[in-house]
C-alpha cells in the first residue's frame, strides 16, 4: 500500500494528519509519503482537493469527486464535528479497509 499525504505548508492541519498517519505507518505497516503542493497546475496535476489529502495508491482516501481541485484547506467531517484532518481512529479505520 502506497500512503501519501498532500499539503501545502500554509494549511496548519496537515501536520495533525501526518501525525496521525506516522502512527499509523508503524502501526499498520505501510511507507508514508509526503507532496507538497506549490502551484495550481500541481494541484490539478495529482486532483489534490485540498490540505490536506491523503492518497493511497494514487486515490484519495476521503474523496470527494465533486469537490473542487486546488490550493485550500479541507475539511473533514469527523464523529465530533469538522475538522482540517481526519481523526486517528478514521484515518486507521479509512486505511484498513484499503
Amino acid at each position: 500500500m502506497n500512503v501519501t499525504l498532500l499539503y501545502f505548508d500554509d494549511c496548519p492541519s496537515w501536520h495533525t494528519a501526518d501525525r496521525h498517519l506516522r502512527t499509523l505507518e508503524v502501526e499498520l505497516g505501510f511507507a508514508l509519503h509526503r507532496r507538497e503542493v506549490t502551484t495550481p497546475e500541481d494541484a490539478e496535476a495529482c486532483s489534490f482537493r485540498g490540505s490536506p489529502s491523503i492518497h493511497v495508491d494514487g486515490v484519495d482516501l476521503f474523496g470527494d469527486p465533486d469537490a473542487p481541485v486546488g490550493l485550500s484547506c479541507r475539511i473533514y467531517q469527523t464523529a465530533t464535528g469538522p475538522a482540517g484532518s481526519p481523526t486517528l481512529d478514521e484515518l486507521r479505520a479509512a486505511l484498513s479497509e484499503s
